[in-house]
């Protein structure tokens, strides 16, 4: 057996959760306003499919481990853990004294409660596929808990440390059962639910019995959805909100001339593609994908939709996330395009409709960008961003009832790891609605490669076995691989330690207002 320790968190006195009533913050109190540019999709950390709700949500769950604000791993709630030679069997000690909101305490049999019920298929969670390579979660005494793995899984412990793996009350789990918990979450987290509109107000207040609760230095964070630009940028300038992200790029150079905001921009592993169904023609046709990924000069596009905010991608994962490689990018090549669609049997060419993800005016950019950039080719693409209602019956379907085209989406691997960058969005395995990969791509020899990727500990070999299933992809183009953006956060000069990760989530413990 291999014993792994890491660095965890000081445990204080627990008390009873009555006192949380009390819990909101005094007026004068150190609270901070955050203007995000997307809706809030769920507080169910199993069930949120996008970065923001999660960082939300940290707020008041902890998972076993997590990521720091630079995507290293440290361990939250697991003291250590350890694996067994054949990599099926990972057996974790928890902290103790840990207290969740309800008064009770932390132990194994919660950490199984949890994990039953994401890898239970029949719940539907959308993050059933992240865990659904766990057999069984096993109670071995109050505070030690053991995986056991269907195959072996080297990214296992990175995909723990995934935001989604927050651990939920028991009680909560009971009493609120489906959806329903989403409304009432119930964690060990340094903050407490208040009040919570998915579009309008995701608000949070101090949990004064946490372990190290004099460590938390804020009262109170205001999340606010503000998908205008111009309006989250009104409300920094105001003070309105003291932290706005992300920044609209095309502003940035306004903003800094305020010398009461400061801007940050850091590297990010999040990239923006548009997928194809390649179920439907002519997108079954290679030649028509790869036409298309010569249609688009994305040194412009990130000019155009980023103020330069952006770097065209070059490979199925942006730079920052363990094991991706650069391939590319595809140069813009509208004669290649033509040639290529002509060859394909669309000398004039097509029409089509391009669906986004986003409805923000960053996302709006975007799609008119490539509406005109593929008419350049003879492809006439109609246009619709989704509302956040919009999303769930359009896209969680199976292929059969899929009316897709092509969708203007994005990802941030928020493990870290390229299994979580590659398997939800391109394996067999995750075509929707299992997971994201809404263009139902398939390629056997990519699936294989993922697995013996994952079935190995050696980072040589590894590396190898993700270079080759990486190169598939970039030849097959089952996307049009855009860019990767810069993070780009607004923040007033008095707010300290709010960071952004690379992933695109929040690190908010030792924020606090000068």
């Amino acid at each position: 057996m291999t014993k792994f320790s890491l660095r965890g968190l000081a445990l204080s006195a627990a008390v009873s959760a009555a006192a949380l009533a009390a819990s909101v913050p005094a007026a004068g109190a150190a609270e901070l306003t955050v203007a995000v540019a997307a809706n809030f999709t769920t507080m169910d950390p199993y069930d949120a499919n996008d970065t923001l709700s999660q960082s939300v949500a940290k707020s008041f769950y902890e998972g076993l481990f997590s990521l720091d604000k630079d995507m290293k791993l440290v361990n939250v709630l697991a003291e250590s853990y350890t694996v067994s030679p054949d990599g099926l069997e990972y057996t974790m000690k928890l902290k103790k004294g840990v207290m969740f909101h309800d008064g009770t305490e932390f132990q194994a049999a919660a950490v199984k409660a949890n994990f039953d019920r994401v890898t239970n298929k029949a719940n539907a969670l959308q993050r059933y596929s992240l865990y659904s390579n766990i057999a069984k979660t096993e109670v071995i005494d109050p505070y030690t808990v053991k995986f056991t793995l269907k195959k072996p899984f080297s990214a296992f412990i990175n995909q723990l440390a995934h935001a989604s793996g927050g651990m939920i009350c028991p009680s909560a789990l009971e009493k609120y059962p489906g959806k329903q918990v989403g409304f009432h979450p119930c964690g060990t987290g340094p903050f407490t639910l208040d009040k919570y509109n998915p579009s309008e107000i995701a608000r949070v207040v101090k949990n004064p019995n946490y372990r190290d609760a004099d460590k938390i230095k804020l009262d109170a964070i205001t999340f606010k959805p503000v998908t205008e630009n111009s309006t989250r940028v009104a409300m920094l300038r105001t003070g309105e909100a003291q932290v706005i992200f992300p920044v609209p790029p095309e502003q940035v150079k306004s903003l800094e001339s305020d010398d009461s905001v400061s801007i940050t921009v850091t590297p990010s592993i999040s990239e923006r593609y548009v997928a194809f169904n390649v179920l439907k023609k002519p997108f079954d046709d290679p030649r028509v994908r790869k036409a298309l990924n010569y249609a688009v000069n994305k040194q412009a596009l990130a000019k155009v939709a980023y103020s330069g905010f952006a770097m065209p991608a070059a490979g199925v994962a942006g730079p920052g996330v363990d094991f991706q490689i650069d391939i590319g990018p595809w140069p813009y090549d509208p004669k290649k395009a033509r040639e290529l669609l002509k060859e394909a049997g669309y000398p004039n060419g097509f029409e089509t409709t391009l669906w986004s993800l986003y409805n923000h005016t960053t996302g709006q950019k975007v799609i008119q960008f490539l509406q005109q950039q593929f008419a350049q080719v003879g492809v006439k693409a109609s246009i619709m961003a989704m509302e956040s209602g919009q999303r769930t019956a359009l896209l969680s379907v199976p292929p059969e009832k899929a009316g897709v085209k092509m969708i203007y989406t994005g990802w941030s691997p928020s493990t870290g790891e390229l299994d979580w960058a590659m398997r939800p969005l391109l394996a067999t395995e995750s075509w929707a609605p299992v997971a994201g990969n809404y263009g139902f791509f398939s390629n056997k020899k990519f699936d294989d490669l993922v697995q013996e990727a994952l079935a190995t500990t050696d980072r040589e070999k590894k590396q190898a076995i993700y270079s080759e299933a990486q190169k598939i992809i970039w030849d097959e183009a089952p996307w049009i691989f855009l860019i990767v953006e810069q993070n780009v956060t607004g923040r007033k000069k008095n707010v300290e330690n709010f960071f952004v990760q690379a992933s695109g989530g929040f690190e908010f413990y030792s924020a606090y207002l000068k």
